[in-house]
């Protein structure tokens, strides 16, 4: 199965913490840059009206900040940085992860 044909509620259910563990790896970045990282990471096309307000959660969460900054040749962008939060929160996250993929597992292993 391709990312094109995974169901929706899959992708939004993991975009933040997606979107928060590339901050993790890149330490500072930008929007653009985020959506890019996730479209090589196999999740698609995904619309900037989409992350932004998944970024303002995240920075109202305390998971990230955020400041303008010059861009490189264009306008100025809004950069986000993880936050000592964000990073317990990866690794929190990615502590529990295997624990979840194995529950659903066995749900969908049930007979039939």
């Amino acid at each position: 199965m391709n990312e094109e044909s995974w169901p929706p509620e899959w992708t939004r259910a993991l975009l933040a913490h997606s979107a928060l563990a590339i901050i993790a790896a890149e330490g500072t970045t930008y929007g653009y840059r985020i959506l890019q990282r996730l479209g090589e990471a196999g999740f698609g096309t995904i619309k900037g009206g989409t992350l932004y307000p998944i970024l303002g959660r995240l920075e109202a969460d305390g998971l990230v900040t955020s400041h303008w900054g010059e861009g490189e040749g264009g306008p100025g962008r809004k950069f986000v940085s993880i936050t000592d939060a964000g990073r317990a929160e990866i690794e929190r996250l990615r502590s529990s992860w295997p624990v979840f993929v194995a529950t659903v597992g066995r749900l969908w292993d049930l007979p039939r």
